[in-house]
């Protein structure tokens, strides 16, 4: 049996009710997410996450399929919503992918054939004796773990949503690569590359039938979101120079 991670996963292994965990508490950042640039997003988190973010898509397979991302810094293993503290900054949205750590739905290989099925995997480095249990010894679920388990399968559901609204997006060829690109007021100007964005001159064009599809859908709504969240990129800008001001100077150098 085989078990691909999802992204930012490191090893994941089918949940069972005797295991034990180590859960993140309140808005702590697992090691894992700290160093993210993007995170991915499902398309009912943006109307929320289009406050604070940018949200951009990506592809792995030449423009063939999309996904969201939630934008967070722009060098690479740059998260600029950490605190020193180690949590996500509570002035904003946190994206579910993190508020489900360590656990995730994913489908696994057996005899190279992959299953239909999702199995509910929790993050192997997650395992600790001393943990929080997940399930009495009645094997009934604790209050904590049906929080849980109700945000693993809304979170699934709303996946396979946001996969159908890349797809449409992706049948209507709306979306174009684009190049971030920035200077700021220090240091080398700041480039970003392999991000998509809607086409508004595409958008503009669609024919009623198609708009009618995606309004009925409820995508629309995420369309707009998208674009007017490319404006984020410059108060992330600010965010990274603030952060910068604040950095504790390095040892001085002697000539």
């Amino acid at each position: 049996m085989q078990i691909t991670p999802p992204y930012g996963f490191s090893e994941v292994v089918p949940l069972t009710k005797t295991h034990r965990v180590r859960v993140p508490q309140g808005r702590t950042v697992p090691p894992t997410f700290r160093s993210m640039t993007l995170l991915p997003v499902s398309c009912s988190e943006f109307p929320l996450a289009s406050r604070d973010y940018p949200l951009a898509f990506i592809s792995g397979d030449q423009g063939r399929t999309f996904t969201p991302m939630a934008v967070l810094g722009f060098e690479a293993r740059q998260n600029l919503f950490v605190q020193p503290d180690g949590t996500w900054d509570a002035a904003v949205y946190l994206p579910a992918y993190v508020r489900r750590y360590p656990f995730c739905m994913t489908r696994i290989t057996v005899n190279g054939e992959v299953r239909p099925e999702r199995v509910t995997c929790i993050e192997k480095q997650a395992l600790d004796d001393h943990g929080a249990a997940l399930f009495d010894r009645q094997g009934n679920p604790a209050p904590e773990w049906q929080t849980l388990e109700k945000l693993l399968f809304e979170y699934e559901a709303d996946m396979a949503r946001t996969e159908e609204m890349c797809r449409l997006l992706a049948e209507h060829q709306l979306l174009e690569p684009f190049v971030m690109q920035a200077l700021p007021n220090q240091g080398q100007p700041l480039q970003m590359t392999g991000l998509f964005r809607i086409a508004e001159a595409k958008l503009a064009a669609l024919d009623a039938g198609s708009l009618e599809e995606l309004a009925q859908k409820n995508f629309l709504g995420c369309v707009y979101a998208h674009l007017f969240s490319l404006a984020n990129f410059e108060r992330l800008l600010g965010r990274r120079a603030a952060l910068a001001a604040t950095a504790p100077a390095g040892p001085s150098k002697l000539n």
